[in-house]
């Protein structure tokens, strides 16, 4: 029997996989480039620059993924024994903490903005020999880092789904607080144009306040795995449905009088212990318990490292 193994993800969820690294890809090149056009036309607008640092904050969950990617399917070693899928667990909480540091920092600076009554002067600007309001400006560079946002987030949130992958689901919600945060920023820019200078502090306020939901959801989704929380679905709403099916199907198993199971997530994968009773007078045990961890390890893909042992009797009291 083999003690460990690499983990390998089956053909279908491998190919999605292999989409997820070049959306990251693609995620990093359009952030560095938000970032760049964003600083050009930032302005004194208090949502131009939450938006801003919304974009710069944005790397954060592609680079986490990417480097997680690198470390995740690493066979055990002397060092680490239980392999090295913990590190997409890192990888989610650092993206969760990413986005929960930026709700945080739009809300106290536009909060501070308003009280203050700070008026963003947004002035004009000469482009090709015409003066043109630089407002304008923002709005085309707004408008235009939008559409990749909306259109990333939304192929992401899929793949994270199909692949159970909480880094990514932490930067599909970044994605979404991306174009949230610039939709917020035009209506910003908007109302200063239209004299409401309030207007600009306000839309900041109430799109940080919907971002820091956000992440304290998945800050608190990220801890609770790394605390070996039971296994939840992507988006941490229910406990998943793999490990209480996983039980009833080792009961139906005709030699098993009892069983116990606890599993725990490390990234991608589920591992645990599965203490079964045999039924008396049952044979060939060895050879059974190793056949039922093989059939384990089939029920889905995501069932990696299952201890299996034989007890007497099952005591959860």
């Amino acid at each position: 029997m083999k003690v460990s193994d690499r983990f390998e993800l089956p053909p279908d969820k491998a190919a999605l996989h292999r989409r997820a690294v070049r959306l990251e890809w693609w995620t990093i090149a359009f952030f560095a480039a938000a970032v760049a056009l964003l600083a050009v036309t930032l302005g004194q607008s208090q949502a131009m620059k939450a938006a801003w640092i919304e974009d710069m904050l944005g790397l954060v969950p592609p680079a986490a993924f990417l480097v997680a990617d690198r470390f995740r399917n690493r066979p055990p070693d002397r060092r680490f024994p239980y392999g090295y899928h913990r590190a997409v667990s890192v990888a989610f909480l650092a993206g969760s903490v990413a986005l929960l540091g930026l709700g945080g920092y739009v809300v106290y600076d536009s909060a501070a903005r308003l009280l203050a009554g700070e008026r963003a002067p947004i002035g004009l600007v000469e482009l090709f020999g015409v003066q043109l309001w630089l407002g304008w400006l923002m709005i085309a560079v707004l408008l235009a880092t939008m559409v990749p946002a909306i259109l990333l987030g939304r192929a992401k949130l899929r793949i994270a789904r199909e692949l159970h992958d909480k880094v990514l689901y932490a930067d599909a919600e970044m994605n979404r607080a991306d174009w949230l945060t610039a939709a917020a920023a035009v209506l910003g820019v908007l109302g200063i144009g239209f004299g409401l200078w309030w207007a600009d502090a306000v839309a900041a306020l109430v799109i940080g306040g919907d971002i820091v939901r956000d992440g304290v959801r998945t800050t608190r989704g990220a801890v609770a795995d790394l605390m070996d929380d039971r296994p939840r679905v992507v988006d941490g709403s229910r406990p998943h449905p793999t490990p209480d099916a996983l039980l009833a199907g080792v009961l139906d198993h005709d030699w098993i009088a009892d069983a116990w199971l606890r599993v725990r997530e490390e990234g991608h994968v589920f591992v645990g212990e599965l203490l079964v009773v045999p039924v008396a007078g049952v044979d060939r045990l060895v050879e059974r318990l190793e056949e039922l961890q093989r059939w384990a390890r089939a029920f889905d893909w995501r069932v990696h490292d299952l201890v299996v042992a034989p007890v007497t009797r099952v005591d959860t009291g």
